[in-house]
C-alpha cells in the first residue's frame, strides 16, 4: 500500500479576496475529511479551503475514554467502502504504524475509539495545505441581486477564534459539514448553577478540573440512558473509586443497541435510495423503527457488566442509598437547583406518576449525556432561508438526493450551490449523521459538485 502523497490537490489557503474558491468546506471533521480524501484519491485539483473552529483535528475528543471501542467495523472508515485500494484506509494506517499484524491478532472489527481518532488525525495531517483551523464560520450569504441575474457565488463570513478578526471569503460551492451541536433539554438551557453542569462532549477535558481529587467521595449525576451516559458512569466509577454515581434516564429501562446483520442493512449505501424515495410519513416511521440502532441504546456487553455491578451492591448492602451506583429510570430531569458549596440538586419528574420532586442528594457534577442536534439551515444558513425551495411534503427546505440544497427556480446558477454533509437524516436515513457510509456519501457529494462546475477554467485544471 502506498503512502498518501502531499500536495496532489491545489493549495489555496490565501487566494486574493476577489477570486472565489471552487469549494469552501465549513467544518473539517470526519465528514469533510472524507471529501478531501476522495478528491486526493482522484487527483482532482481545485481551489478548495476547509474552515474548522477547533484548533486542530479531533473527533469527539471529550469522549475518547480509556477502553471505549468503536460501534462500527473498521472497514467503514473514511475510504474503504468507496475505494478499498485508497492509501487512506484504516488498514494502510495500521501498516504505516507497524501495527497491522498485531491488530489482526486481536480478532476484532471494532478498534479502540482512541486509535480510530488517531487514524483520522493521520489522514487529516495530509491536508494541512487545504485547512485553516481556529476559524469559526458565522454565516453564509448569497452574493448578487436575484432580480437582475442568478446568484453565482456565496460569501462565507468567518471569525478568527484567537484574534476575533472578521473576514469574508467567497466560493461557488459550499459544503456544510459542521457536525452536531450540543443538545441541551429546553428545561435546562441557561441553567448552570455554580458551573457544575457540563455536556458529555466536554467530559474528558473537564472532569479532572471540576473534580481534582481522585480519592474524594464525590457525587456525580449523569443524565441520559444511551451509550455515552453509561460509558461516563463506568469511567467515573473507575476514575473516582470512592464516588457515588446516579444515572437518570427517561425510559423504563436501559436498552441494548441492535447491530444484528439484517438490521444493519439499513446502513448499506443502497438503502439511502429506498429511504429517500419514500413518503415523509414512511421515512418518519422508518426512523422510529430503527431508533434502536443508534439512539438511546447501549452495547449489550456494557449493559451486562453494569447489571452485575448493581447485583453485587445488593449482596453487600440492602440499603440503596449507600450504593455507589444507582439508576433512576422513568425520571426526566427538568431543572437544576443551586445547593451551595459548589453543589447542585436535580429537579426531576417521574414519567409514570407525573410527580415532580427535588433530589435529596446534592451533586458535585452533573453530566448531560443528551446527544446532539443538527440544523444548519436554522444556523449558519439562516440568511438563505428566503431563497430556499420548500419540499413537496411541506418541510421547510428540500435537499436533493445528492445532498444539494434546492433553491427557488432561477435564484442560483447551476454551477453554484450549497451541500449538506451529515444533516439530512430526515430525508436520507439514520446513516446520514454516522460514519457508516461516509466514504460513499462523500463521493456522491463530490460527483455532484464536479458535475455543476462547468467553467472552462476549472475543467482546464482537472
Amino acid at each position: 500500500m502506498a503512502a498518501p502523497q502531499q500536495g496532489s490537490s491545489e493549495s489555496s489557503k490565501s487566494l486574493p479576496g476577489d477570486i472565489p474558491y471552487d469549494i469552501i468546506g465549513v467544518g473539517f471533521g470526519p465528514a469533510a475529511l472524507a471529501i478531501a480524501i476522495a478528491m486526493r484519491d482522484r487527483g482532482i485539483s481545485a481551489r478548495v479551503l476547509f474552515l474548522e473552529r477547533q484548533p486542530e483535528f479531533g473527533w469527539h475528543t471529550g469522549m475518547l475514554l480509556p477502553g471505549s471501542r468503536m460501534q462500527i467495523s473498521f472497514l467503514k472508515d473514511l475510504a474503504t467502502m468507496r475505494n478499498p485500494t485508497s492509501p487512506f484506509t484504516f488498514l494502510n494506517y495500521l501498516h504505516k504504524q507497524n501495527r497491522l499484524t498485531h491488530f489482526v491478532n486481536l480478532s476484532t472489527h471494532t478498534p479502540l475509539r482512541q486509535e480510530f481518532n488517531a487514524y483520522m488525525r493521520w489522514c487529516a495531517s495530509h491536508f494541512d495545505d487545504l485547512v485553516q483551523y481556529n476559524q469559526e464560520v458565522l454565516k453564509v450569504t448569497a452574493i448578487g441581486d436575484i432580480s437582475h441575474r442568478p446568484i453565482d457565488r456565496f460569501a462565507v463570513h468567518v471569525r478568527d477564534v484567537r484574534t476575533g478578526e472578521l473576514r469574508q471569503l467567497f466560493a461557488k460551492h459550499v459544503i456544510v459539514a459542521t457536525g452536531g451541536e450540543k443538545a441541551i433539554p429546553p428545561c435546562l438551557q441557561g441553567q448552570n448553577p455554580g458551573d457544575r453542569v457540563i455536556h458529555s462532549s466536554e467530559y474528558l477535558h473537564t472532569v479532572g478540573v471540576k473534580l481534582p481529587d481522585e480519592t474524594a467521595s464525590y457525587r456525580v449525576a449523569v443524565v441520559g440512558g444511551g451509550q455515552s451516559g453509561v460509558e461516563i458512569v463506568e469511567d467515573v466509577r473507575s476514575r473516582y473509586p470512592k464516588s457515588q454515581v446516579s444515572l437518570f434516564f427517561r425510559d423504563s429501562a436501559l436498552r441494548p443497541s441492535d447491530d444484528s446483520p439484517f438490521v444493519n442493512e439499513i446502513f448499506d449505501p443502497s438503502s439511502v435510495d429506498i429511504f429517500y424515495q419514500s413518503s415523509r410519513a414512511v421515512r418518519q416511521q422508518t426512523l422510529k423503527d430503527n431508533k434502536a440502532t443508534n439512539y438511546g441504546v447501549v452495547r449489550l456487553n456494557l449493559l451486562e457488566g453494569l447489571y452485575e455491578k448493581l447485583y453485587e451492591q445488593k449482596i453487600n448492602d440492602p440499603d440503596p442509598s449507600n450504593w455507589p451506583l444507582r439508576l433512576f429510570s422513568n425520571h426526566e430531569v427538568c431543572g437544576i437547583e443551586d445547593a451551595g458549596n459548589l453543589k447542585v440538586k436535580l429537579k426531576t419528574k417521574n414519567r409514570l406518576t407525573g410527580v415532580t420532586s427535588t433530589t435529596r442528594d446534592t451533586y458535585d457534577l452533573v453530566v448531560l449525556a443528551t446527544g446532539y442536534q443538527r440544523d444548519p439551515v436554522s444556523g449558519i444558513l439562516s440568511n438563505l432561508k428566503p431563497l430556499l425551495s420548500r419540499s413537496d411534503s411541506g418541510e421547510e427546505f428540500h435537499v436533493q438526493r445528492d445532498y444539494r440544497l434546492t433553491f427557488r427556480p432561477g435564484v442560483v446558477r447551476d454551477d453554484a450551490g450549497i451541500w449538506l454533509q451529515g444533516s439530512c437524516e430526515s430525508t436520507h436515513g439514520i446513516s446520514d449523521s454516522l460514519l457508516s457510509i461516509l466514504a460513499v456519501r462523500s463521493a456522491e457529494i463530490l460527483d455532484s459538485i464536479l458535475a455543476s462546475l462547468k467553467s472552462s477554467e476549472f475543467r482546464a485544471r482537472l
